[in-house]
């Protein structure tokens, strides 16, 4: 994923690795994870695996996330 190039939320995945969330937001790896143990990212599971759907990151850029 290209966020380099990203014009639009419409063009990033629906889900996506915490790593991916963290390009889109502009903060660190370390950050990002931080901040989805704190479940201020919305987050779900896949086995061991953490991501991070697209809908709720632009609930939460846009500031409309509830909760």
């Amino acid at each position: 994923m290209n966020t380099a190039a990203t014009t639009s939320l419409d063009d990033l995945p629906l889900v996506m690795t915490v790593q991916e969330a963290a390009k889109v937001l502009r903060l660190k790896r370390s950050t990002a994870y931080e901040l989805v143990r704190q479940g201020a990212i919305p987050s779900f599971k896949v086995g061991r695996h953490i991501r991070v759907s697209r809908v709720e990151l632009e609930k939460l850029i846009v500031g409309k996330r509830e909760g």
